[in-house]
């Protein structure tokens, strides 16, 4: 088989995860032709399975039939994503074997309502986890002060698990720490951690979005356009070489050393929300500056497939971008633009909107359970 752009990435050192997951790229083969070009992984959210489910009729045959079983609506919900969860795991056990547990994963998040409550939120980990019964699963849990101890616990029980909705340097180490306190638990019952995979995902565009709208606001106000203009689109890849180079920080530490001797791989940094939203900007923008050693990257299809077509491989990220980036930052900060707070509410406004998809979701599920019963 021909070397792909995604076999080029892997070569690198990053892996290529899909962000989507619908019936008919199960259903038609092309998630597996996807996974021969080089795919490694999956990722989905509330808002991914909303699209899928509620503005297609691909899962309406699945829900006729469980609501004529008596299922309720969250069940309904529940047996559709888990549906979809196994079978891209299926799909993707052939990378999960090759690469010994490094890559193929598919991510499922844990009911977004649950996102303030810890007890809640590890029951359904545990839940999901058992219920899927597939090995190359990741529990996707938010990095809240809620989710920290929900990350440390289901890791402290061999679970694989993907933090979501990371946007600061501060969120990320937080995130770091209560995966080496899962791990170091695991141990002391566990001498093989080897089985154990973990990503942190940091969501880039939002950030720029934002920044970019603040900056605009400011141009015409102020006689700096020129530093002004420079400024915009530089935030986000800057935050993203801050968390990086904290992660090969991270895991050259003592503390790793003694889980690494014990198979332990780091919980690798994962690139979220990645497509383009400026149409300024380059389409793969946040594919091409972010490649690194020993990160992955998670896109929708619309930009994989746009890499695929221009995209070039080669290292974007080396870890020693840090100084740079965090002038970036402090300029930024000299304008009134404080990216620590910004992040704080791209968090907040992330929670809430995976609660508002998900549910839309089960009402959109209700709706039409009722409506194809009365068919």
């Amino acid at each position: 088989m021909s070397q792909t752009k995604l076999h080029e990435l892997a070569n690198l050192g990053q892996s290529i995860w899909l962000d989507y997951i619908s019936r008919p790229l199960l259903e038609t083969g092309a998630l597996q032709k996807w996974v021969d070009d080089g795919l490694r992984g999956m990722t989905s959210n509330p808002s991914i399975f909303n699209q899928a489910i509620s503005q297609s009729k691909d899962y309406d045959d699945k829900i006729t039939q469980l609501k004529a079983a008596g299922k309720s609506t969250f069940e309904i919900y529940d047996e559709l994503t888990i549906r979809d969860i196994q079978e891209a795991c299926d799909v993707f056990k052939p990378v999960y074997e090759a690469t010994k547990g490094l890559d193929g994963y598919v991510s499922l998040e844990i009911n977004p309502m649950l996102a303030n409550d810890t007890a809640a939120s590890i029951k359904e980990g545990k839940r999901l986890y058992a219920k899927a019964n597939r090995k190359n699963i990741m529990i996707k849990v938010p990095a809240t002060p809620a989710g920290f101890p929900v990350i440390e616990e289901l890791l402290a029980d061999g679970i694989n698990v993907n933090v979501t909705l990371i946007f600061s340097l501060k969120q990320y180490e937080n995130t770091a720490n209560a995966f080496m306190k899962g791990l170091e638990r695991l141990s002391q019952t566990q001498s093989d951690l080897s089985k154990i995979g973990s990503v942190a995902s940091v969501f880039v565009s939002r950030l720029d979005n934002t920044i970019d709208d603040l900056l605009d606001k400011k141009i015409p106000t102020v006689s700096q356009k020129e530093k002004l203009t420079f400024l915009k689109g530089q935030a986000a890849v800057a935050n993203c070489q801050l968390v990086y180079a904290k992660a090969l920080e991270l895991t050259s530490s003592s503390r790793f050393k003694t889980l690494a001797a014990k198979g332990a791989r780091f919980q690798r940094v994962l690139w979220a929300s990645t497509s383009t939203k400026n149409p300024a900007y380059s389409d793969v923008k946040y594919i091409a500056e972010l490649i690194a050693k020993n990160t992955v990257n998670t896109v929708p299809e619309k930009t994989l497939k746009a890499f695929m077509d221009h995209g070039v491989a080669k290292i974007g990220l080396t870890g020693s971008e840090a100084g740079g980036a965090g002038l970036v930052l402090m300029d930024l900060k000299t304008q009134g633009i404080d990216v620590d707070e910004i992040c704080k509410k791209l968090l907040a406004d992330g929670v809430v909107a995976f609660e508002k998809s998900f549910a839309e979701l089960t009402q959109s599920i209700e709706t039409k359970a009722s409506q194809l019963a009365a068919k």
